[in-house]
C-alpha cells in the first residue's frame, strides 16, 4: 500500500430515515464501497439528516470543518420534489461547483433508467474537499460510485488531500503517470 490515512464523511438526508421509519440502506451501501475498494488506511463518519437545507448545510460543513473529511459523499435528496434540496444544500457549502461529476453521474444512471435525467446530483468543493451527491437507493449507489470514483482520488491529490490508494480489482482510478506514486 502506498496511500496516505483518508477521511470520509457519508450524509444521508432522509425524513424518514431521520425519523426512524425505516432503516437507512444508502449509508451503509457507500460505506461497504469504501470497505471493498479503498486499499489506504481510512476512517468514515455517519451523519442522517431530514431533508431540511440548513441542517444538510450544517452538516457538510461540520464534516468538512470539523471532522476534516477529505470527501464527503451524500445520499439522497437530489430529485425534483419540493423536499429534494441536498443539491441546493451543496452548492450552498462549496467554493467551486465541478459540473462534471453531476453530468457524468447522470449518464451513468441513464444506462439503467430514463427517469436518470429527473437527478440534480453536484459536486464540488469546500477547501481542500470534495462534495458530491449520489442518489438514494443502494443499487443506484454502487452503478454510480463505482463509475464515479475512479476520478475521486486524483481530484482530491489536486486539491492537496491525502493520496487515496484503491484496490485495482474494485475500482482502478485514474491518475496521469507523473501523479502516481507506485
Amino acid at each position: 500500500m502506498v496511500g496516505d490515512p483518508a477521511t470520509f464523511g457519508i450524509l444521508t438526508v432522509s425524513d424518514r430515515a431521520f425519523s426512524g421509519e425505516y432503516n437507512d440502506e444508502g449509508g451503509p451501501a457507500i460505506q461497504q464501497f469504501f470497505v471493498e475498494a479503498i486499499a489506504s488506511d481510512w476512517t468514515s463518519h455517519s451523519i442522517i439528516v431530514p431533508d431540511e437545507k440548513e441542517q444538510i448545510e450544517n452538516a457538510l460543513c461540520n464534516m468538512v470543518d470539523n471532522l476534516k473529511c477529505d470527501v464527503v459523499v451524500t445520499t439522497g435528496g437530489t430529485g425534483p420534489s419540493s423536499r429534494d434540496v441536498t443539491p441546493e444544500a451543496t452548492e450552498a457549502v462549496c467554493e467551486r461547483i465541478l459540473p462534471g461529476f453531476g453530468e457524468q453521474m447522470r449518464s451513468i444512471s441513464l444506462q439503467y433508467v430514463p427517469t436518470a435525467i429527473l437527478s440534480r446530483q453536484v459536486g464540488g468543493c469546500r477547501g481542500s474537499s470534495l462534495i458530491f451527491n449520489l442518489p438514494g437507493r443502494p443499487k443506484s449507489i454502487r452503478e454510480t460510485i463505482d463509475e464515479i470514483w475512479k476520478a475521486v482520488p486524483y481530484c482530491v491529490d489536486l486539491l492537496e488531500g491525502p493520496y487515496i490508494d484503491m484496490n485495482d480489482d474494485v475500482c482502478q482510478a485514474f491518475r496521469p503517470k507523473n501523479a502516481r506514486r507506485r
